[in-house]
């Protein structure tokens, strides 16, 4: 069960990295995107 939890915690570490980098990444760009749209539309109106 040691080796079993060894490698399982190894993996979840090891995919848990890029899913956090990836993910921030994609959550900024998000929130940038809607901020630039709201003052886009704003300038327009």
């Amino acid at each position: 069960m040691g080796t079993l939890e060894y490698v399982m915690w190894h993996v979840l570490g090891y995919a848990a990295m890029p899913v956090i980098i990836l993910g921030g990444f994609a959550a900024v760009a998000a929130i940038c995107i809607f901020i630039l749209s709201m003052t886009k539309d704003k300038q327009i109106d």
